[in-house]
């Protein structure tokens, strides 16, 4: 049975500001007429969403907590059924919703472990102290994640540059509370 009061999208369910979340993927559309969800994960492997016994739906302003009740592959994507959501209808009303998470929620990792949304505006300096600009994002390629690196006002250029997150190889050193990372690279490459 769904509890009204944790399904309630209200401000009444919000935990945290905004900043405070991070955005774990979304809901795309309803998946048959029971109320289940097609699901896009950010996570990797994109199936360890459903590690998390509740969901943070953001859709706008508001914020609404969900108990997964399951959730598994279907086909190539992920199909989620959420507590209350019984019918199509329920369903369409948070398709596009996006699945967040408190920050400190998130599982601990170790000290040379980073989540993404941790390195993302990190201003980043190459072994000769020239700045290249902040991490614009990450992405993954197969072989390792690559960093986009966007020049600023105050790097040495306006470029933006894809270097391969490679810890102890590229990346050097990352100063979550300097708010700097410092890498091996050649500025012109």
């Amino acid at each position: 049975m769904s509890d009204p009061v944790r399904n309630t999208p209200s401000t009444g369910t919000q935990r945290a500001a905004p900043e405070e979340y991070v955005v774990l993927g979304k809901l795309t559309s309803p998946h048959g007429v029971k109320g289940w969800l097609k699901v896009y994960a950010y996570t990797s492997p994109a199936d360890s969403i459903f590690d998390y016994p509740e969901w943070w739906l953001r859709q706008g302003e508001r914020l609404a907590c969900y108990r997964v009740v399951q959730g598994r592959r279907q086909g190539k994507g992920l199909v989620v059924e959420l507590d209350g959501i019984n019918d199509r209808s329920a369903a369409e009303a948070l398709a596009k919703a996006e699945i967040v998470m408190p920050k400190d929620a998130l599982p601990a990792l170790a000290d040379d472990e980073y989540y993404w949304h941790e390195l993302e505006g990190l201003a980043v300096f190459t072994r000769a102290g020239e700045r290249l600009g902040r991490v614009a994002g990450l992405f993954e390629t197969g072989a390792n994640d690559v960093m986009m690196v966007r020049g600023d006002r105050d790097a040495i250029d306006r470029r933006e540059r894809l270097l391969p997150y490679l810890p102890g190889d590229v990346i050097i050193a990352v100063d979550l509370d300097a708010g700097e990372m410092h890498v091996d690279w050649d500025p012109d490459f």
